[in-house]
């Protein structure tokens, strides 16, 4: 078995990732509207995050994409908050320390295009999920920042950066 890979997103990735995230998406029985399912970005999310201050990274393993994660400044917001988006990992790449590793990456990078928050969106429901934030410093919110536009999503999380 080769070895995982962390990439920066290229143009050829977009099927698989977009994929992946779907089929994420839709094991855990999460709304396709009103969450990242329906963002028109997911098919073309090389050039979405091909974009100032927003970086997407990609987890490869034998040449197939296995899960990812990204950072872009915070949708209809003043300030200077990025939101950590589209981070889903296959089973295939679950329980193997990816997840804080992209994490790591990706607010490295948010630390590095200036950013002195990071905000998140997730479901009530993605315990495991909610649990690594936590555990990597992000604090509960009462109420979403910007406006997403995943109004299904309804557990909102913000570290300093």
């Amino acid at each position: 078995m080769k070895e995982i890979v962390i990439r920066p997103i290229i143009q050829k990735d977009n099927s698989q990732i977009a994929k992946v995230i779907r089929d994420v998406l839709v094991e855990f029985g999460v709304p396709k509207i009103g969450t990242a399912y329906a963002d028109t970005s997911l098919d073309h999310m090389f050039e979405t995050y091909n974009q100032n201050k927003s970086c997407y990274f990609v987890v490869e393993q034998n040449a197939k994409i296995i899960g990812g994660a990204g950072v872009r400044p915070l949708d209809n917001f003043e300030g200077n908050v990025c939101e950590l988006q589209k981070m889903y990992f296959t089973p295939a790449a679950r329980g193997r320390g990816i997840g804080s590793e992209m994490i790591a990456r990706c607010l490295k990078k948010a630390k590095d295009f200036g950013f002195e928050k990071c905000y998140l969106e997730t479901m009530p429901y993605m315990k495991d999920a909610q649990k690594l934030y936590a555990k990597v410093g992000f604090q509960p919110l009462k109420k979403p920042m910007g406006d997403t536009g995943h109004y299904a999503c309804n557990v909102w999380m913000l570290k300093e950066i």
